[in-house]
């Protein structure tokens, strides 16, 4: 997947700043006879799913990974972004290699931060898009390749492809593995049009 167009974007106040928005669409939605839910009970937080894979790349314990899943966003911030940043710096060390900004222009700092709070936010005055090529983080429809667009937002670097099996020394072996793709294409994904939304079985 390329993500070039994505240096020509003024996204980072997209990214930065929450879409969620409340509409009254619904407001003349009438329910008869009433639906009454019942709320009652004890409940608990078991994981959470923002943006897929996020937590799995940044929580360097366990304990951080099960501490991430039942923190609600609105703290997770305060909680996990200064480990988030070591652990992506981690990552890069790992490789003798150093954070640049994304392709986004988006530092370390600023990258975890975003990210930080496991919430997928909604753009309601653009079009519904994990990534289309133009909108970025906007929602997230049934057939965005979510994955490779947080791939190459955490390693991608500056154009999108700085972990992509380079030979940095030119001696025949690549110094840096594929990090911004999993290798999974999403091409030809048909969802259905109605509920639960799953595309006919693959045949074999």
């Amino acid at each position: 997947m390329k993500l070039n167009n994505l240096k020509n974007i003024s996204a980072i106040l997209m990214l930065t700043l929450g879409f969620a928005s409340c509409s009254s669409d619904d407001d003349a939605i009438v329910v008869n006879p009433p639906v009454v839910v019942d709320f009652s009970g004890t409940f608990s937080q078991e994981d959470q799913m923002g943006r897929p894979g996020i937590n799995t790349v940044f929580s360097a314990t366990p304990d951080i990974e099960n501490s991430f899943n039942v923190t609600i966003p609105s703290q997770q911030g305060n909680a996990f972004q200064s480990l988030f940043e070591t652990q992506l710096a981690n990552l890069y060390g790992a490789f003798g290699v150093t954070y640049e900004n994304n392709i986004l222009g988006l530092d370390i700092t600023t990258l975890t931060t975003v990210l930080a709070s496991d919430v997928l936010q909604v753009a309601p005055d653009a079009p519904t898009t994990y990534f289309d090529g133009t909108n970025v983080l906007t929602g997230r429809t049934l057939t965005d390749d979510v994955i490779d667009v947080s791939l190459i937002l955490l390693f991608g670097g500056q154009n999108g492809d700085r972990f992509n099996g380079q030979d940095l020394d030119n001696d025949g072996t690549p110094d840096l593995p594929i990090l911004v793709t999993d290798g999974v294409s999403n091409a030809g994904e048909t969802p259905s049009n109605s509920f639960p939304y799953l595309e006919a079985p693959h045949g074999s």
